[in-house]
């Protein structure tokens, strides 16, 4: 299904979710708001820096991922990054050269307006230390086409918590809104206890969820788990996306966590990137995945 197809039914049906077409993948939340369609790309888990069996290619994946998003029909209105955007090291110095490289290869996304979250692998070691220099905040707000996105850093603490000066900010935020209020939340982690024992949680998600419950609308994004998966915290939607650098097993498939073992028959397999649309005057959310091509 291509987006002239989902934006065709969801004028016709006013109400129709497009729920991207694989298993276990749930409708998202509607946006009332919404004066235009429109779409963003979300991409997660570069990992730039990483050099590893699990991804031979690992030098030139994003640059073909950066091609492949080019290359779509209808440019994106913006493209968010949840986080990983570089490989962790202990060498302060090497963090910082991989970000500017990951920002050189990303420069030449013919979108323009990128949004960025920390990984990890990119702020845990130095509470975000690298990243601000960067690229600046790493919890924001920005409202497009009446849907209010608001990223959330819940991994700058190493102890994997977003902590209670962002919970307040959190809460000052979503203060002036509306209860109908389309709400996108763009965060690394989870925002609930997927696999603890894998740092597939927050800590102190429970309260962010406790505050979300209060809108009526509200969708959660986010990477840090290599794969598709999609979750309900009562009637809020969080949808996860693949990595761009190597797939992780499912949540607890095997006691410990570690990479797919890289395939040469197919090389990409597990990695790709997705679209989220929105019809205007609040038809719904959908998501449309796009795998990575080797050539």
């Amino acid at each position: 299904m291509d987006r002239r197809h989902f934006l065709g039914l969801s004028a016709l049906g006013g109400g129709v979710v497009f729920a991207s077409g694989l298993a276990g993948c749930a409708g998202l939340a509607t946006a009332p708001g919404a004066t235009r369609d429109f779409y963003f790309v979300q991409m997660s888990d570069v990992h730039w820096g990483y050099q590893g069996e699990a991804n031979p290619d690992a030098a030139i994946t994003l640059r073909k991922t950066v091609q492949a998003v080019n290359a779509l029909a209808v440019p994106p209105a913006f493209i968010v990054f949840t986080g990983d955007l570089t490989h962790t090291t202990d060498d302060p110095a090497e963090r910082r050269r991989r970000m500017r490289e990951f920002k050189a290869i990303v420069a030449d996304l013919q979108v323009r307006t990128h949004y960025y979250l920390p990984g990890e692998h990119d702020a845990s070691l130095d509470r975000g230390a690298a990243y601000r220099e960067h690229f600046g905040d790493p919890n924001y707000t920005f409202v497009h086409e009446g849907v209010h996105f608001i990223a959330l850093d819940n991994v700058s603490d190493p102890g994997a918590r977003v902590g209670e000066d962002q919970l307040r900010w959190l809460e000052a935020t979503l203060a002036p809104l509306a209860a109908d209020t389309p709400i996108v939340v763009l965060t690394h982690r989870p925002l609930f206890d997927l696999a603890p024992r894998w740092d597939w949680a927050t800590r102190d998600g429970a309260q962010v969820m406790a505050i979300l419950q209060r809108w009526r609308n509200v969708t959660v994004f986010y990477g840090h788990i290599h794969q598709e998966h999609h979750r309900m915290t009562g009637h809020i939607p969080h949808h996860s996306a693949k990595s761009l650098i190597f797939p992780l097993p499912a949540p607890g498939a095997q006691e410990k966590r570690a990479p797919l073992p890289w395939d040469a028959a197919e090389p990409y397999r597990g990695l790709g990137f997705r679209e989220v649309h929105t019809a205007a005057g609040g038809s719904a959310f959908g998501l449309q995945e796009f795998p990575v091509q080797r050539s």
